[in-house]
């Protein structure tokens, strides 16, 4: 319990989570290294590839003050393979009760997605507080999580479809507490090396953010 409050508290002081899709594990580190320079000490590496264990495995050792998290978690075996790998915590699209139970069960902090009432509702039954809202902008975006928020006492990390422009109408809802977002860590700048780019947009989105929360 106390990995996982110290891991939310974590996710929740930085605000922003880039959901990155590595293809090549020699571009963990640059890319790490490019977020950090942003301001920014949090990972999710996506099972989107075959080499997410590998690239979550080289960022826990070569960068081990970056919080590395596992995200597109879909069956036990990513699961193990993102635990083995030193994943400081789990995401997934969906909410799926096996996988959410072995989290628990194990006291992995896990972070599932939901998008309507009776997910939030089954989430709550087993004792979470945080959930991932997936897909955010196609399920009703901020009117929705306001609704949410009149119902339910849980907080959320909206995540899809969001961007620079509309991140910051996301984290002055009093129920989110973080977002996730691939804006700043795209495929092809990625791809392509570009990690001046990573790192200006990083800083750029970090620096809107302290100054629109007032976070010193």
């Amino acid at each position: 319990m106390e990995v996982l409050t110290e891991v939310l508290a974590r996710i929740e002081e930085e605000k922003i989570v880039p959901v990155i899709k590595l293809e090549r594990p020699e571009d963990a580190v640059p890319l790490a290294d490019a977020l950090a320079a942003g301001s920014i000490g949090i990972a999710e590496i996506t099972f989107r590839t075959r080499t997410a264990a590998e690239s979550i495995r080289l960022l826990r050792r070569e960068r081990p003050d970056m919080l590395i998290g596992a995200g597109t978690v879909l069956t036990l075996d990513q699961l193990e393979a993102a635990v083995s790998s030193g994943a400081g915590f789990i995401m997934s699209p969906g909410f799926n009760p096996v996988i959410v139970q072995a989290c628990i069960s194990r006291g992995i902090p896990i972070v599932p997605g939901v998008n309507n009432p009776s997910h939030i509702e089954a989430a709550i039954q087993m004792g979470l507080g945080v959930l991932k809202f997936f897909p955010a902008e196609l399920s009703g975006g901020i009117e929705m999580l306001k609704a949410f928020g009149s119902v339910y006492s849980v907080d959320f990390i909206p995540t899809g479809g969001l961007h620079a422009k509309n991140v910051i109408s996301y984290l002055k809802l009093m129920n989110v507490a973080a977002c996730g977002g691939s804006w700043m860590v795209k495929d092809e700048m990625i791809r392509q090396g570009n990690f001046n780019l990573i790192q200006k947009l990083s800083a750029e989105i970090k620096s809107s953010i302290a100054a629109e929360l007032q976070i010193l």
